[in-house]
Parts: structure tokens; sequence; C-alpha cells
């Protein structure tokens, strides 16, 4: 099997467990506090950037392989939640002094991805009225 054939196997492995993962999340939280606030999304996307982070931390001391990496950060993180993702490039611009590329890219993310939505239901109430 090639490097890149092991690097799709990962990463579709990985995810389908973060995506397990997640939806654990979201039940059990739909569970204790109720369905009146997303406190599922809420915690998926803090537990996250937790993680990315102190992945990103690890792999930066310790090197580990690359297929480990894909399979954590891409495969199950990437399942789990974007955000993190999201989380981890803004402060990486952050930390490299660009923070006015920083805050245009969370800035513009948001607003992008809210107005995507809008956009998206639009077309499609649209489309099906």
């Amino acid at each position: 099997m090639s490097h890149h054939t092991s690097a799709f196997l990962v990463i579709f492995i990985g995810g389908g467990i973060g995506s397990m993962l997640r939806h654990a999340v979201n039940q059990a939280c739909t569970v204790l506090f109720g369905i009146h606030f997303p406190s599922g999304t809420l915690a998926v996307n803090l537990i996250g950037s937790l993680a990315i982070g102190m992945l990103a931390g690890w792999f930066a001391f310790r090197g580990d392989g690359p297929l480990l990496r894909l399979f954590l950060a891409t495969g199950v993180l990437g399942g789990f939640t974007t955000f993190s993702a999201f989380s981890l490039d803004a402060a990486l611009l952050w930390e490299r002094g660009q923070t006015v590329v920083a805050a245009l890219y969370i800035g513009g993310s948001v607003a992008a991805g809210i107005i995507g939505v809008f956009a998206g239901l639009s077309l499609m109430r649209a489309f099906l009225s």
C-alpha cells in the first residue's frame, strides 16, 4: 500500500471515530443540559481546540510520524470538529506576529460562515417553494 493510500485510509478511519465521538458528546449534552442552547457544539469545539493544541505541542516537540498526525489531527479531530483546526490556524497566525491577518481570518471566517448558512437556507427555500 502506498503512503498516499495509507494517508487517506488513516484519515478515513480517524474521521469516523471523531464523528462518532462528536455525536456521543452532543447526545450527552442534550441529556445533561437540554436543547435550548447548543451545549454539545460548544463542548465539542472547546474539547477539540484543547486537544489540537496539545497535539500540536506534542508533534512540535516529539515529531512523531506523519500517519499518526494525520490520523489524530486531520482524522479524529477533523471528524470531531473542524473548529479545532480553525482555532490552531488563528493561534499560529497570532504567534507569528500576524495579528491583523489573524483578526481578519477569525472575523472573516465567522462572518462568511454565517452568511453562507443564510445564503444556503435562502437558496433552498427559493428552490423548494
